[in-house]
């Protein structure tokens, strides 16, 4: 892929030749994916026009072109002149956003890395100087913990009652197998009858 300053450069003296096939692919990639650069094709294209209706013809039976002023030529490559500085501006614009977030970008960096770190110490300097206050974070953690036990008991002895009794599972498999033939009935794209 080019960058913009490369096709801006290209497009400009476009008209010195062709260039090389892989060269011309990457162009038209580059101003399909980019409005700036298509922009300034479509100005070069209106430029280029316009130079070859103000060219006089040698042949005897060409057909009379209309007469194109040197101020509209003159307009046109003013409105080239003005893209190509807006795309100037605006290639300095991102540099100078860039070079302003890289500092903030360090800073934010360093900071971030120095709380992580800082963690485990002040967890540490809490336990010592306040020890009853971790004692009761303990105590509270463990009583949790006691509670998704005895949870997790109870969902166990709910899944044993169902899976002994096999008449119970095997109602639930089929009711969901159903459910599921439903479903795929009712997701199948409709036909069309024939004859109608």
């Amino acid at each position: 892929m080019i960058r913009c300053r490369d096709a801006k450069q290209w497009l400009t003296h476009q008209r010195g030749g062709d260039p090389p096939e892989e060269e011309r692919t990457a162009l038209q990639e580059h101003v399909q994916h980019c409005s700036a650069c298509r922009v300034i094709e479509q100005h070069q294209k209106q430029i280029d026009a316009l130079l070859r209706t103000s060219t006089p013809h040698t042949h005897e039976h060409a057909r009379p072109r209309p007469n194109v002023s040197t101020e509209q030529i003159m307009v046109a490559v003013q409105r080239q002149q003005r893209i190509s500085r807006q795309l100037e501006d605006i290639r300095v614009q991102q540099k100078s956003r860039v070079e302003r977030m890289r500092p903030m970008g360090t800073a934010i960096a360093a900071l971030g890395f120095f709380t992580l770190a800082s963690i485990p110490l002040l967890l540490l300097a809490i336990t010592i100087v306040q020890t009853d206050l971790v004692v009761e974070a303990l105590t509270v953690f463990n009583n949790v913990i006691d509670f998704l036990l005895v949870l997790a008991q109870i969902l166990q002895a709910g899944i044993i009652l169902a899976t002994r009794n096999n008449w119970l599972l095997s109602g639930v498999a089929f009711v969901v197998v159903i459910m599921m033939a439903l479903w795929l009935r009712l997701m199948r794209p409709p036909q069309e009858v024939p004859g109608v």
